[in-house]
């Protein structure tokens, strides 16, 4: 079942994932025959995949992120904050969560697509967010915007990828639940290994780097389990639907009115007309 630990925790050392020495590219190749035959050689990871609620997390360091001092005072004052009822919520507005909530928070599916050059994970929460993986030997960017999900690249390690994200905006959390977390403030990087644990569950073991918050790496483990059953395909959703009410307007038209907002973005009561 660990099968996957001993080779996460060696990356601990890692040095940031290189692409190999090549020209500068200004566009992607057309993928040719041989790139799609390769796809066929790749581990089978197609499906949906459910969170395992057995193995919901592990985490190798405890599921507590080791915070520095001032991050572990902010988050016993939220978590003071959600003992009186009064939680602050972290993920309003419908911003993205980023990462690595994409993975440690998600309750939602998660569908992956291979691609010459690419992994697409799609996660069913809010119009099937996705984030794209590149394993065509580029690198990072020198002068990437940060994201919510930031800049990945990966590569094939036997059946397993190894990935490496980094430029992720310093306002995405780290979590310990909807209510109670830190934004990474800054220079995050992210080290994950993704593979079959067993046939039919895919663990996804995660290292996080924030310098700023965290006074070690944090490492943790979240597991999915296969499912090929058509009820479970992901079906449409978005965030923003909840902040309108469907109404009928003096035309007959059937529209969206929106639904005035508290600052964080919660819907405050209304009367319909």
């Amino acid at each position: 079942m660990r099968s996957l630990r001993p080779a996460l925790l060696a990356l601990a050392c890692l040095a940031p994932l290189a692409a190999p020495a090549q020209q500068p590219r200004i566009q992607n190749p057309a993928p040719t025959a041989a790139d799609w035959a390769a796809i066929g050689r790749l581990p089978d990871w197609s499906g949906i995949w459910l969170l395992d609620t057995r193995h919901r997390h592990f985490a190798f360091n405890s599921w507590q992120p080791p915070f520095t001092p001032e991050a572990a005072a902010y988050i016993e004052e939220q978590r003071a904050l959600e003992r009186a009822g009064r939680p602050n919520q972290l993920y309003t507005n419908c911003l993205p969560e980023g990462m690595p909530n994409h993975i440690v928070m998600t309750r939602n599916p998660l569908e992956i697509l291979f691609t010459p050059g690419r992994v697409t994970i799609l996660g069913e929460f809010d119009g099937n967010r996705l984030r794209r993986i590149w394993t065509d030997g580029r690198g990072h960017p020198e002068d990437g915007d940060a994201t919510f999900n930031g800049h990945s690249i990966g590569r094939w390690d036997g059946d397993a990828l190894v990935v490496e994200t980094v430029n992720i905006l310093p306002q995405v959390f780290i979590p310990l639940g909807q209510a109670v977390g830190i934004p990474n403030n800054g220079d995050m990087r992210i080290i994950e290994r993704i593979g079959l644990a067993e046939p039919n569950r895919l663990e996804f073991d995660l290292e996080v780097h924030a310098p700023r918050v965290l006074t070690e790496p944090w490492r943790i483990t979240k597991s999915f389990v296969r499912s090929r059953n058509r009820s479970d395909d992901f079906i449409e959703s978005s965030c923003r639907q909840g902040e309108f009410r469907a109404e009928v307007d003096a035309r007959g038209n059937h529209v969206f009115v929106p639904i005035a907002q508290d600052p964080g973005g919660a819907p405050l009561p209304t009367q319909r007309r």
